[in-house]
C-alpha cells in the first residue's frame, strides 16, 4: 500500500497508529517529534505524513511549514488534542500551514482510515 510517516510525541498513541495503519496494510515510520520526523522524511519519504501539533522539541506547526517549503506537494493530516485551549486554532492554523485534512483527538479510527484512503488515490 502507502509508506505513512508518524509524527507523534505520546507513546501510546504512535504505537496504537502504527498498529492500526501496519494491520491496513501501509509500511509506517515514526518518530516521537517533527525534527525527528523530517530527518526520516528527508532519508526516505513518505507517501503521507500524520503529526500531532503539540510535541516538545520541534512542533507540529514548524515541522509542517518546514515540509511544506521544501516539498509542496506532501500530503500532511495534522491532529490535535489542544492542551488548555482545545484542538480547534491550532488545527485552524495547521490547515492553513498547508495540512490537507485535520483531527481532533480523540477522532474514530475508521474516519482516519477513511481519509487516508482517499487522500492516496487523489
Amino acid at each position: 500500500m502507502a509508506r505513512i510517516l508518524i509524527i507523534e510525541d505520546e507513546d501510546e498513541v504512535r504505537a496504537m497508529l502504527r498498529r492500526v495503519l501496519e494491520r491496513a496494510g501501509h509500511e509506517v515510520v515514526v518518530a516521537p517529534d517533527g525534527e525527528e520526523g523530517i530527518k526520516q522524511y528527508h532519508e526516505k519519504p513518505a507517501d503521507l505524513i500524520i503529526t500531532d501539533i503539540i510535541m516538545p522539541k520541534k512542533g507540529g506547526m514548524e515541522t509542517i511549514l518546514d515540509l511544506k517549503s521544501e516539498y509542496p506537494e506532501v500530503k500532511i493530516i495534522a491532529m490535535s488534542g489542544g492542551g488548555r485551549i482545545g484542538p480547534e486554532p491550532y488545527l485552524e492554523i495547521a490547515e492553513g500551514f498547508g495540512a490537507v485534512r485535520i483531527f481532533s483527538k480523540p477522532f474514530r479510527i475508521e474516519e482516519l482510515l477513511f481519509t487516508i484512503q482517499r487522500l492516496l488515490v487523489d
